[in-house]
């Protein structure tokens, strides 16, 4: 059945008298705690109603005028019924820039102007979204309506972020309290590297705004378990809850057992591979480039000679870049009528694009990322310049970083450990090497777990298995991730390489959080003995403590090593010492500190940053 305008208008004029909305919400999880963090507020027109959907219901409103009243009626529904359920958390309220600038400007109308619910206007989150040009709304008008709102205790999230570009700089513009990555991100996500990379980009702006992610449309075991690998601390999805009209105020108790039986973490630091700059790699191509004294039709002959080239930079007398020619940019005007005679002669700066992506030889795969990240859809299409100290050396393509991002991926999961997801032996030992090569001091940290074997044969593997990813778990939260490097040398050996100057410190309050953890994985009666009993080989009762964490440290000079191999030997000693001590304990080894050199172990650990 088709309704007219007409009639949709007389639907809504039913809606706003009547109030005939539903309020559901939907969890938002804390992926570190397992706790529900907020609510999303979502609404639903009346049933059996052409506006019963929440798409249909706004665009029938913007259609007939009422927007502004029935996105007032939706927030007012949602915040009584929130305050109704008593909901904990923050509340997490979807509104389009349009009304959120009329709300805004109007005289002694507060930025929201939302009822009396007894919600604090702490508790709420205002949802931006991408549905509407927010950029049209210029960036005076609508950063005027987010600090007014700031202003009186709301925080603000920009959704669906990677849905369209725009939501870049908005994101840039007004510095939200929380961006929610768009759910094309996240679906698969652990199937496509390019999907994964795009979300660590996303999060190290995040960390450097000080902005909290939200990954939404998590719905399946493995997307949750890639996400949380990441370091996304927040997410939202139907593996969680559906929106419901009564939802649950906890966690459910698989989901639960699922965020803390899993100790994934981020990567810290960078495998050789992660570390090497573009130039090093198969994606800058060598195009010659033109000078601007050059004419259009000079450049139409060199795209119709080399038809598998795309773009061409432009470059003054000096080498400087200025420029960047497509081929569709040319050619389209070109076939035009009389173009190709109008402007054959003229410089082929008037078809060039003036503000080309300029990026150094020297900048590595992560920051090339990051910059395209933020950076407006053209230069992914067109390419961008590579330069040599300013001058031009190569053109690089969007999809070729795209395909060299997807085999830093591969040859990460490649000498990954499958149970933690760190990094193994290789690309431990190439990390090591690269900062004896740097000549960067650092604490190589060799973690171990005693009397591990034992529990295994009492308790089984697969609890076994849950000390090992607890114990990641703690590691990778003491560690810096800028700075500091952790990887998994196998079953519960693992290794920290350390810049952070208060290593000692970060060693420590991993093993005071061990000693907590530890005891929730043995029986009460194990607990009240101190440990649990075996039978050796000659069948006889043996005695072994609770499972502890040993760490044996070994501070390393600029200079002092020249391989890999030393490092690990003289960690491998000083873990064997910190074993000989009883319970949790951190032994560093200090004997080979060159204390007469000038360039002392004490001076080139106080350049730790």
């Amino acid at each position: 059945m088709w309704y007219l305008e007409s009639d949709d208008h007389d639907l809504l004029r039913d809606i706003l008298e009547r109030g005939s909305l539903t309020a559901l919400f939907q969890p938002i999880v804390n992926l570190d705690t397992a706790e529900i963090y907020g609510y999303e507020g979502l609404i639903r027109g009346p049933s059996n109603s052409p506006l019963h959907s929440p798409l249909s219901l706004l665009k029938a409103a913007s259609e007939c005028g009422l927007q502004y009243r029935i996105e007032r009626l939706c927030h007012q529904v949602l915040l009584q019924r929130f305050q109704e359920l008593r909901l904990p958390g923050k509340l997490f309220l979807n509104i389009s820039p349009d009304v959120l600038v009329q709300r805004s400007l109007q005289d002694g109308e507060p930025g929201m102007a939302l009822v009396d619910s007894g919600v604090a206007s702490t508790q709420i989150v205002i949802e931006l979204t991408e549905g509407e040009r927010i950029v049209d709304y210029g960036p005076e008008k609508l950063g005027h309506a987010v600090n007014r709102c700031c202003d009186e205790g709301f925080s603000v999230a920009i959704d669906d972020l990677g849905e369209g570009f725009s939501s870049l700089r908005l994101w840039s513009e007004l510095r939200p309290a929380f961006v929610k990555v768009d759910r094309h991100f996240v679906q698969n996500i652990e199937h496509d590297p390019v999907k994964a990379q795009f979300v660590r980009s996303i999060l190290e702006i995040a960390r450097r705004a000080k902005c909290e992610v939200i990954a939404e449309g998590i719905e399946t075991h493995s997307e949750l378990m890639l996400v949380k690998s990441l370091g996304v601390s927040l997410g939202q999805g139907y593996y969680f809850a559906r929106p419901h009209a009564s939802p649950s105020l906890v966690v459910a108790d698989n989901v639960v057992r699922t965020i803390k039986s899993f100790m994934g973490q981020p990567v810290h630091g960078e495998t050789s591979w992660g570390r090497d700059a573009i130039v090093a790699r198969d994606v800058i191509h060598k195009i010659s480039p033109v000078t601007t004294h050059q004419t259009n039709e000079e450049v139409f002959r060199l795209f119709e000679e080399n038809p598998q080239v795309e773009s061409i930079p432009v470059i003054k007398d000096d080498g400087i870049p200025v420029g960047l020619i497509t081929r569709s940019a040319l050619i389209g005007s070109f076939a035009q009528p009389y173009r190709h005679e109008l402007f054959g002669k003229k410089s082929c700066t008037l078809y060039m694009d003036a503000k080309p992506l300029l990026v150094d030889k020297t900048a590595t795969v992560q920051e090339i990322s990051k910059v395209l990240g933020s950076a407006e859809r053209r230069h992914l299409m067109q390419g961008f310049i590579v330069t040599d100290n300013g001058r031009y050396f190569g053109i690089a393509h969007g999809q070729d970083l795209i395909r060299v991002i997807t085999e830093m991926q591969i040859q990460a999961a490649k000498y990954a450990n499958p149970l933690t997801q760190l990094p193994g032996n290789v690309p431990i030992h190439e990390h090591l090497d690269g900062l004896l090569r740097a000549r960067i001091p650092f604490a190589a940290c060799y973690c171990d777990l005693d009397h591990f074997k034992p529990y295994n044969d009492v308790y089984g593997f697969s609890a076994g298995d849950s000390i090992i990813q607890m114990t990641a778990n703690i590691l990778a939260g003491v560690c810096d991730r800028d700075q500091d490097f952790l990887g998994h040398i196998g079953g519960d050996d693992f290794i920290i390489l350390f810049q952070s100057r208060d290593w000692e410190a970060r060693c420590q309050a991993a093993l005071d959080e061990f000693g907590i953890a530890i005891r929730s994985y043995f029986s009460q009666e194990d607990l009240e003995r101190g440990g649990y009993f075996t039978e050796n080989r000659q069948y006889e009762r043996e005695f072994h403590p609770l499972t502890s964490l040993s760490v044996g440290a070994v501070l390393v000079p600029p200079g002092l090593f020249s391989s890999y191999m030393e490092v690990s030997r003289l960690a491998a000693g000083a873990k064997k010492q910190a074993k000989r001590m009883a319970g949790n304990s951190l032994f560093i080894n200090r004997r080979y500190e060159p204390a007469r050199d000038a360039g002392s172990l004490q001076t080139g650990l106080e350049a730790l940053q």
